[in-house]
Formats: structure tokens, C-alpha cells, sequence
């Protein structure tokens, strides 16, 4: 089945799932920004979905609208049947594509048997992919390097002998986290094996991405057809623009702003609350005068209505 990454430019650029960020509303603000060519779900755990009560406790996590595509959903679990039924739900809905989570390293996750502990089910593993294809779907995998150890080539031959999509590789094992430098030499050989076992498969490269500048020197360096950017967004918004440039205060807080206005927008069709909001004040809140402590005010905000009277006595003062 031909599927929407083979008509992707090349190099293409991905912005990672991450765990309550990469909402309907943090992505927008990304695209306004300077958009990535692929967007994610957050990841959505689909004995959740599948329960009495699934679609609508996920309903939130799996929101999206019809200028984010293509846009896949990023499913974890154990359960193939699952995967199954939430599959060909989620070709209903819209999705562009499937993408099964097998890299997560969160211990509470790891200890169901999910996700990273997946690199040591290759079993589950497949069963999990053959019941995502039932879909119709696009299926593709994203993965680390290893569990406990570092098992790059038998993993990821074992992954590419599955007939996915497209193949996402976190250059770390489970065990490191990201507490040590992405070892993009690995995914250089997954791109060599990708050659020899499933030409068709694009390999996505993810770890210590910058921007989409840094992601182009590692294109040409390891040989891969796509880059994945996760925590490189939160050093700067603006990582995708295909030609970097200094962005003034004004640039960063009219994003700000513009995100308070989509929490509220979002908030009309389903209840959001206001403090996790603060986690993305970091992000354009930075390098310039009096950051600081507009930061602290923020922080100590209770709603967006507060948040716009703190930047409004902000703007006034500098």
C-alpha cells in the first residue's frame, strides 16, 4: 500500500510526540511558528481507548483538525486486539497514519510490558504491527537502540522485516534515558541494514535534534530520510523555519499569546486546565531583558486572563 511518507519531501522533518505537550494546541502554535511536515499525537495507550469509556477520556489526546495533515496517531500498549479495534477507529477518524510507540522508557510504562519493554518481546512486537495494519493504515514504529543493552542490529533487522511505514530510531537504550549524548552512529547503521532488508522503509532519525538546520548536517552525515525534533522545540519554537534567523521579544510572546487564545478556543469544545499550561512559559519566555521575572509572574498566574494582564503590564514597563 503506497503511503503518504513516500511522498514526503526528503529530508523530511517530524516534531516528536511528547507526553502532554504535543497537543492540538501546542501544535499549532508550532505551526505558526515555522511547521513541521509530519505532526503527532500525544501518545494514547489503547486498553484506554478500547474501554467503555475510552474514546471520550482520549478524545482530548487525539484531537486534531484538518490543517495538521498528515497527522498520525501515536497508540501504545500489549494487547493486539486492541490495537485492532482502536486502528481501524482512528482510519474513521481521519488519520493519516498509525505510528506504535516502542521507545518510551517511563518505568510505570515499562513494567505493564509496553512501549521500550518491546525491544525484548519481539514477538508481542509483531503481533502488535500485524493488528495496527488491520487498519489500512500506514503502520510505523518508533524505538530506541536497545533495553538495558545496546541491540541496534538485531532490533532494528528484526523491525525492518515487518514491512513498516516508516521507522523512527531514538539513537539511546531505555536504561540511558536521555541521560547520555544520542549515539547517531547507530542509526547510521540502521539506515545501512534499512538498505539491504526494506529499501521502501524511510529511517527517521530522533536525539539531540536543535533545529531543522542541525537536522539537515545530520541527514548528510548518517544517511537518514527524515529527523525527528522533541526537546529541541522547548530551546526554541521556532526550530523548523528553513532559514534561522534572531526572533525579537515581541515574535516570542505574540506566540505566547497566540497559545493562551487556543487554550481558550479548545477549552470551549472540551474543559482544559490552566496550570499545565505553565510548563510551555520556558519556552518563549527567554533571552531578553526582564525575562526573568516576567517568567515568576507567570508562574504565578491562575488563568489566561491573569497571564494577558501580566504580559500587558510587562509590555507597558519595557
Amino acid at each position: 500500500m503506497k503511503s503518504f511518507w513516500s511522498d514526503l519531501p526528503r529530508p523530511f522533518f517530524v516534531l516528536a510526540p511528547m507526553e502532554t505537550v504535543t497537543d492540538v494546541v501546542f501544535r499549532h502554535v508550532v505551526a505558526n511558528a515555522a511547521p513541521p511536515d509530519v505532526y503527532f499525537t500525544e501518545f494514547v495507550n489503547a486498553a484506554s481507548f478500547c474501554s467503555p469509556q475510552g474514546q471520550h477520556s482520549t478524545q482530548g489526546r487525539l484531537a486534531f483538525s484538518p490543517d495538521e495533515q498528515p497527522m498520525v496517531a501515536q497508540i501504545w500498549g500489549t494487547n493486539p486486539e486492541n490495537f485492532a479495534q482502536m486502528g481501524k477507529a482512528l482510519a474513521k477518524m481521519g488519520f493519516a497514519g498509525i505510528d506504535i510507540n516502542m521507545g518510551c522508557p517511563a518505568k510505570d510504562v515499562v513494567k505493564t510490558g509496553a512501549c521500550s519493554a518491546l525491544i525484548e518481546n519481539p514477538s508481542l512486537a509483531g503481533e502488535l504491527i500485524a493488528a495496527a495494519k488491520e487498519s489500512g493504515l500506514p503502520v510505523s514504529v518508533k524505538t530506541r537502540i536497545g533495553f538495558k543493552v545496546q541491540k541496534t542490529e538485531e532490533w532494528s533487522s528484526f523491525l525492518l522485516k515487518q514491512d513498516l511505514a516508516a521507522l523512527t530510531i531514538h539513537a539511546r537504550t531505555q536504561k540511558e534515558m536521555s541521560k547520555v549524548p544520542a549515539r547517531w552512529e547507530e542509526i547510521a547503521k540502521v539506515v545501512q541494514l534499512r538498505n539491504e532488508i526494506a529499501p521502501q522503509t524511510p529511517i527517521i532519525g530522533n536525539g539531540d535534534v536543535c533545529d531543522r538546520q542541525h537536522g539537515e548536517e545530520l541527514v548528510a552525515q548518517y544517511g537518514v530520510d527524515g529527523v525527528m525534533i522533541g526537546r529541541g522545540i522547548f530551546h526554541n519554537p521556532f526550530a523548523f523555519e528553513t532559514t534561522p534567523r534572531q526572533h525579537t521579544r515581541e515574535e516570542l510572546l505574540a506566540l505566547l499569546d497566540l497559545h493562551l487564545g487556543l487554550h481558550d478556543k479548545e477549552s470551549q469544545e472540551m474543559p482544559r486546565r490552566y496550570d499545565p499550561l505553565k510548563r510551555f512559559f520556558k519556552i518563549y519566555v527567554r533571552d531578553f531583558p526582564g525575562a526573568s521575572e516576567l517568567r515568576d509572574k507567570l508562574m504565578h498566574t491562575s488563568s489566561t486572563a491573569d497571564a494577558r494582564l501580566v504580559l500587558t503590564e510587562h509590555l507597558a514597563r519595557h
